[in-house]
């Protein structure tokens, strides 16, 4: 049997979980409405992407935390990230060897359990993301995400401006918010439905955190804290692989679903 309680180590290193009855989701202040046309919206989305869109590869420590669903998140991910769909991400105990490794090249994703030697080979990194911490988001999107983009990065329309200063821009199925610091426009945050982020403590033109939110029945709402962050360094092809024991088990999406945080009680 594949222990609710084991899991939750597994995902947040140090989690607890529990039933938060009575408290809602706060959701992310950004602003709603027409506004009003902003010409400049595009020069001014191009100036605030110019730097995150050409990163390529990420490596970076994820300190979570929050909520999804019934249960508190808490804990380190190392993360890497290579366009266009490359990721590992491990979940560590301060104290001991990971709890879980997911690894994809941007075919086959593999995630291992190491203290249940479990794995599995036979899911989406979408879906196993989602059943996690909650958040369906695929790699792409975790590494724009990381990097101060928002959701999506391509061609801006539909500039419209708010009365405290923020500018807002339709990107594909994403509308990204941007504003104004120290003479250069940044990133503010984005929302793509059911999903919404908001960036803040900026450190040399990028953000230090995200803010992860997503909308529904269940709610997430996740901190994520960014250290030791690397843009652009070269990652070996043996970052997005696993070496799983020969004597490892087979975990099912499903089971990792009922486990996981918005698995119920």
């Amino acid at each position: 049997m594949f222990r609710r309680v084991s899991l939750t180590v597994a995902l947040a290193c140090c989690a607890s979980a529990g039933v938060l009855s009575g408290c809602g989701v706060k959701r992310v202040a950004l602003p709603t409405g027409p506004g009003t046309p902003f010409s400049d919206a595009g020069p001014a989305y191009e100036a605030a992407v110019k730097e995150c869109r050409s990163v390529r590869t990420i490596r970076v420590t994820l300190g979570l935390s929050g909520r999804a669903g019934s249960t508190r998140l808490r804990g380190n991910v190392d993360a890497g990230f290579e366009a266009p769909e490359k990721i590992r991400l491990e979940g560590r105990h301060p104290l001991g060897r990971p709890v879980f490794i997911l690894a994809s090249p941007g075919s086959q994703t593999t995630l291992y359990m190491p203290r249940e030697n479990r794995v599995m080979q036979n899911a989406s990194a979408t879906d196993i993301v989602e059943a996690l911490v909650g958040l369906k988001l695929a790699p792409h999107d975790l590494r724009t995400l990381v990097s101060g983009c928002g959701f999506e990065v391509g061609p801006p329309s539909d500039g419209r401006q708010y009365a405290d200063g923020l500018v807002a821009v339709t990107v594909g199925g994403a509308t990204t918010y941007l504003r104004q610091a120290q003479g250069r426009w940044q990133v503010a945050g984005s929302v793509r439905p059911p999903l919404s982020v908001l960036y803040s403590d900026v450190v040399s033109g990028r953000p230090s955190t995200l803010r992860l939110q997503a909308s529904g029945s269940p709610a997430a709402d996740v901190t994520v804290r960014l250290s030791d962050l690397n843009i652009n360094v070269p990652l070996e092809p043996e970052v997005f692989a696993v070496d799983v024991p020969a004597g490892a088990q087979p975990l099912t999406i499903d089971e990792l679903r009922r486990a996981g945080p918005l698995g119920g009680a």
